[in-house]
């Protein structure tokens, strides 16, 4: 009997030193902690607090969240992007050296719940411009760095997803926990900064934002 209340003594503290030496932050997206590249800030009707919209333009854009040093830890967060082929690019930036030159895991919505197999397989994407972009992965490690949305949401819908970071991959998982995206990543880190990210010709929505460390 000692033995096993040792042994349950002995978990419970593990845990709980596990659970304090996490910390979890939530992200406030005020413009006043934002960078803004190649983006603006652009109304939302949601009516959730601390609701984030950025509007299209022609190349990538960013808004990279001041005051933040990540480099190794997990980053949650709902994300809106909408069924428009093509101009529907949604997703996190990270380990960003400069406009050009960054990680990112995004989102293509329009390929979530479409006809054409292939297409699905198209949804989630790990980039890693300049060197890196996903036309260059595509033709030369095809369906490595990509995979399609198991249990996929609707294109115009809230989704729910956490991307764990480490210094040598990078997954992604929905809200109930399902990997969705498994990677080695291609840059060793160089950078502590994040950023909402949306792709060529594309808006987005975002909230409820926080890190665990």
């Amino acid at each position: 009997m000692k033995v096993k209340n040792l042994i349950i003594t002995t978990t419970a503290v593990s845990l709980i030193s596990f659970l304090t030496s996490c910390t979890e932050r939530e992200i406030n997206f005020d413009k006043v902690h934002l960078e803004l590249v190649n983006r603006e800030i652009i109304p939302t009707d949601e009516k959730e607090a601390n609701t984030l919209a950025l509007n299209a333009k022609e190349g990538g854009g960013m808004a990279v969240i001041k005051n933040i040093n990540f480099d190794m830890g997990t980053i949650a967060l709902e994300l809106k992007g909408e069924n428009n082929p093509g101009k529907s690019f949604i997703g996190i930036a990270f380990n960003i050296q400069n406009d050009s030159t960054y990680e990112a895991v995004y989102f293509r919505p329009f390929n979530f719940r479409s006809d054409r197999p292939a297409s699905r397989e198209h949804s989630i994407q790990y980039i890693s411009p300049p060197h890196h972009t996903w036309q260059s992965l595509r033709t030369k490690h095809e369906g490595e760095y990509e995979a399609a949305y198991l249990n996929p949401p609707s294109p115009d819908e809230w989704f729910g997803i956490r991307m764990k970071i480490d210094s040598s991959s990078v997954s992604v998982y929905d809200k109930s926990g399902t990997e969705l995206l498994n990677i080695n990543r291609l840059e060793k880190q160089a950078s502590n900064k994040i950023a909402l990210w949306t792709g060529n010709n594309s808006k987005g929505v975002f909230k409820n934002m926080r890190i665990l460390k």
